[in-house]
């Protein structure tokens, strides 16, 4: 049984996890750490990751960057192995979390979708056949008229994807309205859509003399980044300290 504290547990997610964890006979939620507690769920919910006192094998994240900070603190002061899916982390956050990760395992994904990551594999795949080959490569992703930011913390993981197989030389390109020239061999274009109630949705186009070649995902609800999360946080169980992602993951599924 795998023993998990939720961090964001009064969260969008959280609460998705908490319903996934409920049916899982190998998982349980032991404890959760929100500042906020609407007092219905089933385990006890600490406002502060200093105040939690439960015993656990795993911590899984879903919160804001603000309490990342506190949330490394107490993960490694416990020793507990950390699902880190919270985004928009600085530049100083994220230099901790490498720190971090030398002393506990920590999980860190841009979006942990089972099927985005292996969409990633397949890019990076396709980037070393079709790139040399001179195919335009493009992503667009769509998502409902609520989404704050553009494009996609999911969009930038595929076109960083895209890039590394390329060794770098794409440049990353989000408006052309100011531009009248022809597009670049090495320019990756990155448009976002926000539109009604659209779902989370990232295509990508490999376009090349008369061939075009699209890759998409569609993420009809939250329960798929769930599934991921519990999925990571049972791999992370007993790892050796170090910086993962879910490409490990899917390894050993």
């Amino acid at each position: 049984m795998t023993r998990i504290i939720m961090h964001g547990s009064s969260g969008r997610m959280g609460k998705v996890i908490a319903e996934m964890v409920e049916k899982d006979d190998a998982a349980e939620i032991v404890a959760g750490i929100d500042i906020y507690d609407d007092g219905k769920s089933a385990f006890p919910v600490f406002t502060k990751a200093e105040e939690c006192n439960v015993d656990a094998d795993v911590i899984i994240d879903f919160s804001n960057a603000s309490a990342v900070d506190d949330l490394l603190t107490f993960a490694e002061a416990k020793k507990l192995p950390l699902v880190l899916c919270t985004t928009a982390l600085s530049e100083e956050q994220l230099n901790r979390v490498n720190e971090v990760s030398k002393k506990i395992a920590i999980l860190k994904s841009a979006n942990m979708s089972m099927g985005i990551n292996t969409i990633i594999n397949l890019l990076k795949a396709a980037t070393k056949v079709l790139s040399p080959a001179g195919y335009d490569i493009e992503i667009v992703e769509r998502h409902h008229n609520q989404k704050l930011d553009a494009p996609s913390g999911t969009a930038i993981a595929l076109a960083d994807a895209i890039n590394e197989a390329a060794d770098g030389q794409y440049e990353y390109i989000f408006d052309r309205s100011k531009r009248r020239e022809k597009r670049d061999k090495k320019e990756l274009g990155i448009s976002a859509v926000r539109a009604g109630t659209i779902p989370g949705t990232h295509e990508i186009i490999f376009a090349g003399p008369d061939e075009l070649i699209e890759i998409k995902h569609v993420a009809y609800s939250r329960s798929i980044f769930a599934n991921g999360a519990v999925n990571a946080a049972k791999f992370l169980v007993g790892k050796e300290p170090g910086l993962y992602d879910m490409s490990d993951v899917i390894k050993e599924c």
